[in-house]
Formats: C-alpha cells, sequence, structure tokens
C-alpha cells in the first residue's frame, strides 16, 4: 500500500480520502463514511482507496487520529501557552472556541455522536476529556489554586464549552465576544485586565488590533 499523501492521479491521494471522509462524517454522521460513496464523492474508483488505507477501518481510525490531534492538541497547547494571569491564560483557551483552526466544533460533535454508537470511540472521547481537563487543570495550578479548586474551575470551563457544542448553540460572534470577560470573571474568579481583553479580540475581530 502506497502511504504517500501527495497527488497520485487516477488513484486521488491520501489526504484526499480523508478529506472527503471528515466531510462525509460532518454531514451524514459515520454511516455515511463508507468506500463506494467517498469514490463517488472523489470522481474516483473503488479500488484506488486501497493505494492508501487498509480498510475502513484504517480509515475511521485516521479521522480520529485527526480528531485528538486538531482538538485535543490545540487546546492542550492554548493551556499551556505564556499568560501574564490566569484570566489571560484562560483567554489563551478561548481562542479555541472562536478560531476553527484550532478547534473544530463541528468535527467535535460529530465524533461525540459517533461515541453513541461504538464503545471504542466513546472511550477516545473518555480519554480526550480527561487529557483536557487535566491540562486545564494544570493550568489552574500554574496560578496558585489548589488542586480541588483547579479541578471544579477546568470542569466549569470546559463543560461549558462543551454544552455549546452538544447544543450546536448559534450565537453572533460580537454578542459572545461581549460575553468572554465575564465568562472569564466566572471561571477565574478574576476580572481581565483591558490588554488581555485587546490582544484577546486582535486575534478573533478584523480591524481591531493591541
Amino acid at each position: 500500500m502506497d502511504g504517500n499523501s501527495g497527488d497520485t492521479g487516477w488513484r486521488g491521494s491520501m489526504n484526499g480520502w480523508l478529506e472527503a471522509a471528515y466531510e462525509a462524517l460532518l454531514e451524514g454522521g459515520v454511516d455515511a463514511v463508507k468506500i463506494l460513496p467517498l469514490a463517488k464523492r472523489l470522481k474516483l474508483s473503488r479500488t484506488s482507496f486501497y493505494w492508501f488505507f487498509k480498510d475502513r477501518e484504517e480509515l475511521l481510525a485516521a479521522l480520529i487520529a485527526r480528531w485528538r490531534h486538531k482538538n485535543t492538541g490545540n487546546l492542550v497547547h492554548r493551556a499551556e501557552a505564556y499568560a501574564e494571569s490566569i484570566a489571560e491564560a484562560t483567554l489563551n483557551v478561548f481562542d479555541c472556541w472562536l478560531d476553527t483552526s484550532l478547534f473544530d466544533a463541528k468535527f467535535e460533535f460529530a465524533v461525540r455522536s459517533w461515541a453513541l454508537q461504538s464503545e471504542d470511540i466513546l472511550a477516545e472521547v473518555q480519554s480526550a476529556d480527561t487529557v483536557r481537563l487535566e491540562s486545564l487543570g494544570r493550568m489552574f495550578e500554574r496560578f496558585g489554586h489548589a488542586p480541588a479548586a483547579a479541578d471544579v474551575r477546568a470542569r466549569t470551563l470546559y463543560l461549558v464549552q462543551i454544552g455549546y457544542i452538544s447544543m450546536q448553540t448559534e450565537e453572533d460572534l460580537d454578542l459572545r465576544l461581549r460575553r468572554i470577560p465575564e465568562y472569564v470573571s466566572i471561571f477565574t474568579g478574576t476580572a481581565p485586565q483591558q490588554r488581555e481583553i485587546e490582544r484577546f479580540l486582535s486575534r478573533h475581530k478584523p480591524g481591531r488590533s493591541s
């Protein structure tokens, strides 16, 4: 099996098959991720799939690896990023909720829906939740919170966002940005400084700068 992810002409590419699988998952759930429909989507032969993946299970595993790397990896990275205060550290994590290049909420919803059908995927989701919560807990501890308090604050911050995703909440960007200082105050017990808010807004609101 050729694992090259570059263009291979009539066979397509590994990334092409994976992207098609991702789109099918978001549109129709895991039952929509099947080789023949993906081949039709890509206008490729069914047999070309096997140049890149051994079987459907390997493709599904690649989807989970992509989700794990993007959503969990980036959340942990933002929780560990430099910050002047716990308020700014929390704003760093909030980058994930507003920047789809860091955290893909639709992908998150699709994988959590998939977990309702599969014990293996449920275990993956539970493992990811543990890693994310532990990372957020360490973030709070880094700024002086006792372990028990850090754990509860981490859970409050994280589970609110998972609620947003699970409920498929749609919120106007300006409204959400206006609410963020209050969210930070509630989650951390500390009001963000104006300079911290400005730095955050400069990353998410066109035309704003710190």
